[in-house]
């Protein structure tokens, strides 16, 4: 079924543009951070659309990540806090990165007052705060997509995703970021079936923003789908219930594919989104998480980096338990660690894993992900279940904070490595996979890296789409975490094959290092 937001806002289908995937190769490199600030869409003389430079993406407003060298004996010692606001009550979780600052939500489990504040972190021992906005009706936020919308778009601006509140309804909040100084809350959505003071049942838990479409896990109320192609005015468009009862704690969207992860529960499913109207349950996509000794373990969150579906063992010990779910309908045990404590959250950065496990937080070798090996621990009072890499530092947060947590609040900043990061992040995994065939013409581009990426730098220049004959394809682009996708704004055409490059030079991590190799892969529309 074709969506109402794509056959009214999109324009139909584009004539051929001067620039080809042969003359990729022959375009210039601009490794430094910054662009042209905001190129918008960009056609020649005859109406057809160019793409810009994979460089030329909007504008850095802040300086990046971490650039300070540390000593040995520097590492796994908090040196700094993040404080927010005199009313945050000290509920933290993840942080994230947008245009060059970290982005910090912030609000209790039981929601009413919170906010979303940005730093500088590029000396991380020193945070610098830079901007700030509140909001009556957030909730704990465990996970935040951008989007950068061009001028010229009609929804232009820099938005983000939440948690929030409606009365007693939970649900998803929308933020614009336009100003850095000011961010703003603009839109709440409630969503059926969630209902605060429960944390658990009933209650929505995370959100995934695969702009346009916002997925938010929902616990027992399963998965909802929301069009945000207005993020000022979201709607519900698809309502997927588990039958077999599973409480929706994560969700995490690779192209065509949702890893949902439950809350406290042994059980995951991999949903088939490509007509994110009608989601489905993946054939086999339905399994239980077994740890390394064969036995079914529960995990209290999940992530996902490329076709690595990532687990916070809760149950018996903490620690990561990995799966390979590079074939949906079969997903496969690859390795685990644990460690004393109760899992929390989990993430991933260029080979390593970073969990929270409620008494301790664990940074884990993971070059071998059969062989995964504990690295260092960090420690900050209070319930730490989170523990997010950001370069050469993590950030500690507790969502329950102790006795002795230290002036300034629920996140810490520790130096887990002594250099500041200059590699660039690489790609794990493209849905479609190339050579894919029957793909739906629905379909969005999912790329999966090593690492958190820079999301303003995922645009028209730094990922492009191609028919058989040469026409780029417009598009939205947008990230969360360690993923980029690209979503059409047309649907795609009958029989087709498709091109898709990630051009060298156009995708950025944290600290600003450019994709180094371009990626191609390509894939037919169903007949």
């Amino acid at each position: 079924m074709r969506l109402p937001s794509l056959a009214l806002l999109t324009p139909a289908l584009l004539a051929a543009a001067a620039c080809t995937p042969d003359d990729v190769d022959d375009l210039p490199v601009d490794q430094s951070v910054g662009g042209l600030g905001d190129p918008g869409e960009v056609r020649d003389s005859d109406g057809a659309l160019v793409y810009p430079a994979a460089a030329d993406g909007p504008a850095w407003r802040g300086p990046g990540g971490p650039t300070v060298t540390f000593d040995e004996a520097d590492l796994w010692q908090n040196c700094a806090s993040l404080e927010s606001d005199p009313g945050d009550v000290d509920h933290h979780n993840l942080v994230v990165t947008y245009r060059g600052h970290l982005v910090m939500p912030w609000a209790p489990e039981f929601g009413v007052f919170g906010g979303v504040s940005l730093f500088d972190l590029s000396d991380p021992c020193h945070p610098a705060l830079v901007g700030k906005g509140t909001s009556n009706t957030m909730r704990e936020t465990h996970a935040m997509g951008f989007v950068h919308l061009p001028d010229g778009d009609p929804h232009a601006g820099d938005w983000a995703v939440t948690n929030g509140l409606v009365g007693f309804n939970s649900g998803l909040q929308f933020w614009d970021l336009s100003d850095v100084a000011n961010p703003v809350a603009v839109a709440n959505l409630a969503l059926e079936g969630s209902l605060y003071p429960d944390s658990y049942n009933l209650v929505t838990l995370s959100v995934f923003w695969q702009y346009p479409y916002a997925y938010a896990a929902s616990a027992n109320a399963g998965v909802f789908v929301v069009d945000a192609t207005d993020p000022a005015a979201p709607s519900v468009i698809a309502h997927y219930r588990f039958d077999q009862g599973l409480r929706a704690g994560g969700v995490f969207a690779l192209g065509n594919t949702l890893l949902v992860s439950s809350a406290e529960e042994e059980q995951a499913a991999i949903l088939d989104i490509s007509d994110p109207s009608d989601p489905q349950l993946v054939p086999g996509g339905l399994f239980t998480l077994f740890d390394s000794e064969g036995e079914p373990r529960e995990a209290y969150h999940a992530n996902r980096v490329g076709n690595l579906a990532l687990f916070a063992r809760k149950e018996a010990s903490g620690g990561p338990i990995v799966y390979d779910i590079s074939d949906p309908s079969n997903p496969t045990f690859v390795g685990d660690a644990p460690v004393p404590g109760s899992g929390g959250y989990v993430f991933y950065d260029e080979g390593y894993l970073f969990t929270g496990d409620s008494d301790a937080a664990h940074v884990f070798d993971a070059t071998d992900l059969q062989d995964i090996r504990l690295l260092g621990t960090g420690d900050l009072d209070g319930d730490l279940d989170t523990l997010t890499p950001y370069g050469n530092v993590g950030i500690l947060a507790v969502d329950d904070p102790g006795d002795d947590l230290p002036d300034g609040g629920a996140s810490a900043v520790m130096p887990w490595h002594t250099e500041p990061d200059t590699r660039a992040p690489e790609v794990l995994a493209i849905d479609p996979p190339d050579g894919a065939t029957g793909v739906a013409l629905t379909g969005r581009i999912g790329i999966g890296f090593d690492e958190f990426i820079e999301p303003s730098s995922v645009f028209a220049g730094s990922i492009r789409l191609w028919t058989d004959d040469g026409t780029p394809v417009d598009g939205w682009g947008s990230a969360q975490e360690a993923t980029a996708s690209f979503t059409p704004k047309a649907p795609l055409t009958r029989g087709t094959t498709y091109t898709l490059e990630v051009v060298q030079g156009g995708v950025l991590d944290i600290n600003g290092n450019a994709v180094a190799t371009t990626t191609t892969t390509t894939f037919t529309t169903v007949q």
